[in-house]
């Protein structure tokens, strides 16, 4: 039998879907996240707002989308992660972080929704927060709490630090510039040495824990 194709209706509502999810990234990046309601997303899509209630029941239910679609974590594929662990999970570590460092380095997006993060309460941001502890929790318990066993809250509470250090450093250098601790961010070489300092430091967390 022939394949089904997708009816035209059904393209047209994805191409419509996809262009209020580029208005919100657009807006986003450009004029800030208090722009984004409802009028100011459809002018930029180009299209109705009430297309918005019909395809993803409102503003903030379009946000939820467009943010699970921008977020690092929640995109992990944490049983691919977990099935190849070895040595407690020391190299996946590694290249987790480093992994994280690039992708916050290269997303406008992903820096101004960290920022959107700090300056308001709401529901899909405390929502994408949420998702993101849930992905967490399956890394931890997956990987590094057997591992570490009694000491593995003090696992928890270094990664907490090397995470939270990768987020701000990012923003830093793409807000107020390049130099932070006489390392120039924005080069090649500067990066490269962030990469070395968190293998050198992951490297010395699991030897130091065990």
């Amino acid at each position: 039998m022939p394949e089904k194709t997708t009816k035209p209706r059904e393209k047209s509502k994805e191409k419509s879907k996809q262009a209020f999810m580029e208005a919100v990234g657009e807006i986003l990046k450009t004029k800030g996240h208090e722009a984004l309601k409802v009028n100011d997303i459809a002018a930029m899509a180009g299209l109705s707002k009430k297309l918005i209630y019909n395809y993803f029941g409102g503003t903030e239910q379009l946000l939820d989308e467009y943010l699970h679609s921008q977020d690092f974590w929640t995109k992990l594929n944490h049983e691919e992660l977990i099935g190849e662990t070895t040595n407690g999970g020391r190299e996946i570590t590694k290249q987790v972080l480093a992994d994280q460092f690039d992708f916050v380095a290269n997303h406008m997006a992903f820096q101004k929704i960290l920022l959107w993060q700090l300056s308001e309460e709401r529901p899909s941001l405390r929502k994408m927060i949420e998702d993101q502890e849930a992905t967490g929790e399956l890394l931890f318990n997956g990987i590094s709490d057997p591992y570490f066993g009694e000491k593995a809250t003090d696992f928890r509470a270094i990664m907490a630090i090397l995470i939270s250090g990768i987020y701000y450093l990012n923003l830093f250098t793409k807000v107020n510039g390049s130099m932070f601790c006489g390392i120039d961010l924005n080069t090649p070489e500067g990066e490269s040495k962030i990469r070395e300092a968190l293998n050198f430091l992951v490297d010395k967390t699991y030897e130091g824990l065990k």
